[in-house]
């Protein structure tokens, strides 16, 4: 049905969108985490790696598209912000922290528990090429994560969807009381939400 609802003249991006009975405000109930797509998110990420000596030539190894140290994040303070993710080693979060009224708004600061923060930036690099989403409840409750685009064949953005809906599934908080998923929907950028059956889905992968 998605598929059959995209009009726009382009290739629209995929996404499905959770709502969850967690309080984002309480630190004990923050859903955030990542999961590999089977399938890709059908768009090439630009990954910037801030790094120094042999990690650097890691990266670059890796394929990572932009390697570097103080040099990256100075054309960061200038105001370049032309990549999808950023991946950085632990030696250099004291210089990338300082950038984060920079990078914190946009969702690209590095963290620890979404796999950016490492010493083994070549395979935080690649895992993010596979297709690896990162995916954060926001201050509604609600979750938004692309799993393709509408040229993916139906089968392939069912895999993906399940993926992210399974990984969110794991992802509940232990003090997360009541149901878990209020509600499921997946849409095109341009087209309508298709409501989608939370709790079989729960069932089926469950």
């Amino acid at each position: 049905m998605v598929k059959e609802a995209a009009f726009a003249k382009f290739d629209e991006s995929v996404e499905i969108a959770l709502s969850l009975g967690v309080d984002p405000k309480r630190a004990d109930q923050m859903v955030r985490g990542t999961t590999v797509l089977p399938h890709g998110t059908g768009k090439k990420i630009r990954i910037v790696v801030i790094a120094k000596g042999e990690k650097e030539q890691e990266a670059r190894g890796a394929g990572a598209d932009f390697v570097g140290s103080d040099d990256i994040l100075q054309k960061i303070q200038d105001g370049w912000l032309d990549f999808d993710s950023m991946i950085a080693t632990p030696d250099m979060m004291g210089a990338v922290g300082k950038m984060g009224k920079v990078l914190g708004p946009r969702g690209l600061m590095p963290n620890p528990k979404t796999g950016t923060v490492t010493f083994d930036v070549g395979k935080a690099v690649q895992e993010i090429r596979k297709g690896r989403v990162e995916y954060r409840v926001d201050k509604a409750g609600n979750v938004h994560v692309p799993v393709g685009k509408v040229s993916f064949q139906s089968q392939q953005i069912t895999d993906n969807a399940r993926a992210v809906f399974d990984s969110i599934l794991k992802a509940k908080p232990s003090s997360s009381k009541g149901k878990y998923v209020k509600s499921a929907t997946l849409s095109s950028t341009m087209g309508p939400g298709v409501r989608l059956d939370a709790v079989g889905l729960a069932k089926q992968i469950g």
